[in-house]
């Protein structure tokens, strides 16, 4: 077994850091910039300076005992480049003394899709809370869709603007060509530049986490992971796979630069790993061939 070089050297670079920014760009981007005073400009109540298209099939309706707008049929909400389409589109505003009316919630119900130049959210329900600055979509079919990336969730797709985090829960997947990562629920961590512009700098998965590319199965509680540094961090009862070969410990490290894995014993180890490494052409093992 001493002779066997190891076959876990090289694993596929993980998709989670585009997947994750691909969910915190969409969220805020197309359901709060849908979410403003002018959402209904042109109505009676209501104006704004970024003027917002609205478009329905069957009406617009304006309900003044509960101070809100309604868009039925089709609806459409476009604000630039983002739009917000629902069978229902529903704004609920009120009245700010010596400010005129601002809206404060936005609802969207039926065949929900948020779509801009680079990507597309898709629900059966969304609701953004502009004092919270929170962003909830729910439905069956839950997706987003990037260039490169798709995310599904079975619970929700969340976005918390002032927390700068991106959330999908339950049996949550991001997957990027032939890899693929799963949780029970994924977050991504968020981070102004100095030009202003977001960028993903850290990826948490909980619950179940399973990392699958075309050559390696790894499997752990939890997983960490940095994108500055290029290097994924697998928590509680890691076991790594490849064909029949496996190694087990307590902690992972995956630097997805230098293509080096380290697998770390916990106290329940005993201080020690434990390898299962198969001589022979096995599937899926090529690497694990005798030199």
């Amino acid at each position: 077994m001493t002779s066997q070089r190891s076959p876990f050297r090289t694993v596929p670079r993980l998709p989670a850091a585009a997947l994750a920014a691909g969910l915190a760009l969409a969220v805020p981007t197309l359901l709060s910039s849908a979410v403003s005073p002018a959402f209904a400009q042109g109505l009676p109540g209501m104006g704004g300076k970024q003027p917002v298209e609205i478009n329905a099939d069957q009406a617009i309706e304006w309900h003044q005992d509960v101070r809100a707008y309604v868009a039925r049929g089709n609806a459409s909400a476009k604000r630039n480049d983002s739009t917000v389409f629902a069978d229902v589109l529903t704004a609920y505003y009120r009245e700010v003394p010596g400010k005129g009316n601002e809206v404060f919630q936005l609802v969207a119900d039926g065949n929900v899709r948020v779509v801009s130049p680079t990507q597309q959210v898709f629900g059966d329900h969304g609701v953004y809370d502009v004092d919270k600055q929170v962003a909830v979509v729910t439905g069956k079919d839950l997706k987003l869709v990037t260039t490169k990336d798709v995310v599904t969730a079975r619970d929700s797709l969340e976005y918390y603007e002032a927390r700068e985090l991106t959330v999908a829960r339950g049996d949550a997947v991001a997957v990027r060509g032939t890899d693929r990562l799963r949780a029970d629920v994924l977050i991504g961590r968020l981070k102004k530049s100095p030009d202003g512009t977001t960028q993903m700098e850290r990826i948490d998965g909980a619950g179940n986490v399973v990392v699958t590319t075309p050559t390696d199965v790894a499997l752990s509680d939890k997983l960490v992971y940095s994108v500055a540094d290029n290097v994924a961090v697998l928590i509680g009862n890691v076991k790594i796979t490849r064909g029949d070969n496996q190694l087990n410990g307590e902690a992972a490290e995956m630097n997805m630069t230098t293509k080096i894995n380290r697998v770390i014993a916990g106290r329940d180890a005993g201080g020690r790993v434990s390898g299962l490494l198969i001589p022979g052409d096995q599937p899926g093992a090529a690497a694990g061939k005798k030199p």
